[in-house]
């Protein structure tokens, strides 16, 4: 058991190995470095931390972060709104803006479907998107979803309960690797599979 010389650096030890991927030895690391800067920039670190969670809500709309009720996307008048993006976090929207390729608005699932770590589909915001749909203004629902068993199987269950929409459900061309994440496909790779995206329905032929 490891001793420290202040209750105050083990707890700061204690909070920073609560992050993922930091272990409590990179969490002294870390610690120790702060301690080594001035307190303005510490204070400032803390407090951007701190606004970051009390003041981020969640666009009521997509449901991507926002700094106010719709975020930013929603409400540029210039994207197409007929066109929506289903992505199943934050990162992958940001992945998919940096590309350039993509003019339309997005819906953030909020995860993935995956039994084995006890996610299902009432846990993810598919309702909201199926009701979306179901309001006539979407023309196209693009699924850009990781390549895994898991992501397929949630591209399968939400294209079913969009089957009597009569919107048109394009996947990413494969590009984007079989089993990689979409927020580590290089930008071009993922722009490219964004352009050639093809009918699901074709996906599920072969």
């Amino acid at each position: 058991m490891e001793h420290y010389p202040s209750r105050l650096l083990e707890e700061a030890v204690n909070e920073l190995s609560r992050l993922p991927g930091i272990g409590r030895r990179g969490a002294l690391r870390l610690a120790l470095h702060l301690l080594k800067q001035d307190a303005a920039d510490v204070n400032r670190f803390g407090n951007a931390i701190i606004r970051l969670r009390n003041n981020i809500n969640y666009c009521t709309s997509c449901h991507n972060i926002s700094e106010s009720e719709v975020c930013s996307i929603c409400a540029n008048p210039r994207r197409d709104n007929s066109q929506i993006c289903v992505v199943q976090d934050i990162r992958d929207v940001m992945a998919v803006e940096n590309t350039s390729q993509f003019n339309g608005l997005y819906h953030v699932l909020g995860g993935i479907i995956s039994p084995m770590d006890g996610i299902g589909p009432g846990q993810l915001n598919i309702d909201s998107l199926v009701e979306k749909v179901n309001s006539g203004k979407i023309s196209e629902v693009i699924m850009a979803l990781s390549a895994t068993m898991e992501g397929d199987t949630t591209v399968f269950y939400i294209s079913k309960k969009l089957r009597d929409s009569g919107v048109k459900i394009s996947i990413l061309a494969r590009g984007v690797a079989i089993g990689g994440e979409l927020e580590y496909a290089d930008e071009v790779t993922l722009g490219r599979s964004i352009l050639n995206r093809v009918p699901y329905e074709n996906v599920l032929i072969k």
